[in-house]
């Protein structure tokens, strides 16, 4: 589509320079300053105007990209949308509520699309900070402190008047409004405002809005947020765009509301009680882009759905601001209009929902990486409450337990308490012990299992081994017996000192587990630690087909045979154990691709489990680790790196 850019000045740069990549171009470009409205246009071989009715007039280009200074926005908005052309206006849409209502309703009667910067609450870390408000980890959320530093302009921006002339509200405290707005709707009232006229007694040139803005926001959806907007406070401040909101069950610190890269500490959660804990991308992100808003609003008039939505919350932010500035002048609270602004819609969870499941056929939609929750670590079982707690902080929605860790009533006590997410953004997954494969037995386990987890039903539940042992008695609350009764019950033992086993065929025991799927224990089954022709067996005889599979899975060991297997029948894949092969992390050529990628050994091994489609359960006991396997998951390798780490296949491979 085509587009006239109205403004030339340092943003329209940036803004241009992201034509090349998407289905937007260039149609004119109209600056008052007729220099720079040539410069831009030339280096896109187009023509230059300084006139907006000679540019609309002479320019077939139906959205007008709208980067003037602050004051001209409104103006140029209306001329755009009294000559029939959609809109998209930097920040503020204008600097009166009743003026930026005239131009919704503009908007409105031609039919004509209406958006408004920011569009960041689309951005990487905005949107992570938005899943965990969604996950219900905060619980009500009553309290909030947002910063918008917007520094001393005359250091840093060319031509500083505009922002001197309006304050820092309408520049900077936009952000964290738009992005509180899109999260918890419109706000009801300002409760209280004030302003500072802080400023250097030896600059020449001074602002003529109040210098530094503090508000306090009550939001209608339940918190009061604190506002700091300052062009006193400089923009490299230990708060630039900072926001951190409080609940009842825990706190949230997003970095940068208006940031348009991520990075692994950009968010980060704190359950009550406990410290905060970065919590890392788990998919791919690219950094947000100028020109990915404007290219939403070309799609919608495309499809025929002029799209006005953050035209709305562009208003509804201008009503906001000059609430704040009545209430500092007359004192508050000051009723806000919330000009049909709206939250945005919850996102959905990353993990199938909850609730009966019966198309087994189609692929369980898992996070890209889970954490694993067994107790046996270096030889020794440990407790592992903390650092499961810390996982979950940190945003891992996949859990993997077994009875046999003994360990279940622990993780039902951390799903019980507050600031875990809700239970139908977890995919939780359990397994039966070998020495339950009988049908009593099998059940006993299950529902003993879920009782200690505090779940109606399991996500998935599996056969921890298809060779099934002799039963020694209940394994319920393993872990707090002594370690010889533990042995003795899930190692049982014959008089010569064998494994005694049971004689219980796989094809027998995957009917008596299908029987906890009949009774709805769990919406989906699976099976651990089998050869291909073990999963041949079950899908040849079963009535409910599995839907994932856990194998061990390395760089020596990568089973690249029997995970394509899976994968062209719809069973996910889990690879457990990923990191703990003797030996492993110090390969050389893991820490060539680590360097290259800006990984770590165990990263590198994370990444390319996820980039071949295949879920690793790295279990850690070290904070560090356990954000930094969730980080790697975030990376993918391209073919030549894989095709390097599946080099390091051992044959022969016996831990």
């Amino acid at each position: 589509m085509h587009c006239l850019f109205v403004g030339a000045g340092a943003i329209a740069t940036e803004y241009a320079a992201e034509l090349d990549d998407g289905p937007l171009s260039l149609a004119g470009v109209c600056d008052l300053d007729s220099e720079r409205a040539r410069g831009l246009a030339d280096e896109y071989g187009c023509p230059a105007f300084t006139d907006l009715d000679t540019a609309l007039r002479d320019v077939d280009a139906p959205l007008v990209v709208n980067l003037t200074s602050h004051a001209a926005h409104a103006p140029v908005t209306r001329t755009a949308l009294e000559a029939g052309r959609h809109v998209y206006s930097q920040k503020p849409l204008a600097l009166d509520a009743e003026v930026a209502a005239e131009l919704l309703e503009l908007a409105r009667e031609r039919n004509l699309a209406l958006g408004c910067a920011p569009g960041t609450p689309r951005a990487p870390s905005q949107r992570r900070a938005g899943r965990l408000l969604a996950d219900g980890r905060l619980g009500p959320v009553q309290l909030g402190y947002a910063h918008a530093h917007v520094g001393r302009v005359t250091d840093w921006h060319d031509r500083p008047d505009s922002f001197l002339d309006i304050g820092p509200l309408y520049d900077g405290g936009v952000y964290p409004l738009a992005l509180l707005v899109s999260w918890f709707g419109p706000v009801e009232s300002v409760r209280a405002a004030d302003t500072l006229d802080s400023w250097p007694d030896r600059a020449e040139r001074r602002p003529s809005a109040p210098s530094h803005v503090e508000a306090m926001l009550a939001f209608a959806a339940g918190p009061t947020v604190r506002l700091t907007a300052s062009l006193y406070a400089p923009h490299r401040s230990r708060e630039f765009y900072g926001l951190e909101l409080h609940g009842d069950d825990g706190s949230l610190y997003l970095r940068g509301t208006g940031a348009m890269t991520d990075s692994p500490d950009a968010v980060r959660f704190g359950r009550v009680g406990r410290e905060y804990v970065d919590a890392p991308a788990q998919y791919p992100t690219r950094p947000y882009r100028y020109l990915d808003p404007v290219e939403s609003l070309a799609a919608g008039v495309t499809r025929g759905r002029p799209l006005r939505a953050s035209g709305r919350r562009g208003a509804h932010v201008v009503a906001v601001c000059n609430a704040i500035e009545t209430a500092a002048e007359s004192g508050g609270p000051v009723d806000v209009p919330d000009c049909g602004a709206a939250g945005d819609p919850v996102p959905v969870p990353v993990v199938s929902p909850g609730g009966d499941r019966t198309d087994t056929e189609r692929a369980l939609r898992l996070p890209p990486i889970g954490f694993g929750c067994s107790r046996y670590r270096d030889g020794e079982y440990v407790d592992r409450a903390d650092s499961i707690a810390t996982a979950l902080d940190a945003g891992y929605r996949l859990l993997d337990t077994a009875e046999l860790y003994g360990n279940e009533h622990r993780i039902g006590e951390l799903l019980a308490a507050p600031g875990t997410p809700d239970r139908e953004c977890l995919f939780v997954l359990g397994k039966v012990w070998r020495t339950n494969h009988r049908p009593d037995h099998l059940l006993d386990a299950c529902r003993g299992s879920l009782d200690e987890l505090g779940l109606g039903a399991f996500d998935c539940y599996a056969l921890h081994w298809p060779e099934a042992w002799a039963h020694r008695g209940s394994l319920s609350k393993l872990a707090e017996q002594p370690v010889d009764r533990q042995e003795a019950l899930t190692f049982p033992e014959d008089d010569s000192g064998d494994i005694e086993t049971a004689d219980i065929p796989l094809e027998r025991a995957w009917a008596n587990l299908e029987t906890v799927h009949e009774r709805g224990l769990a919406h989906t089954l699976g099976v651990c630690n089998v050869s291909q022709g073990q999963l041949e067996t079950i899908l040849d005889t079963a009535s409910v087909r599995p839907a994932l599979v856990q194998i061990e899975r390395h760089p020596y060991q990568p089973q690249t045979d029997l995970v394509a297997f899976c994968h062209e029948r719809g069973i996910r894949v889990i690879a457990h154990s990923p990191l703990s092969a003797p030996g492993l992390l110090d390969e050389p050529v893991l820490a060539e691709i680590a360097e290259a990628n800006g990984l770590t050994p165990a990263g590198v091994v994370l990444a390319w489990n996820v980039t071949r489609g295949v879920v690793p359960i790295p279990s850690s006991t070290t904070p560090a680790h356990v954000v930094g396997n969730l980080a790697a998951a975030g990376q993918r390798l391209d073919a030549e790196d894989c095709a390097r780490i599946e080099a390091l296949r051992r044959p022969g491979f016996e831990r």
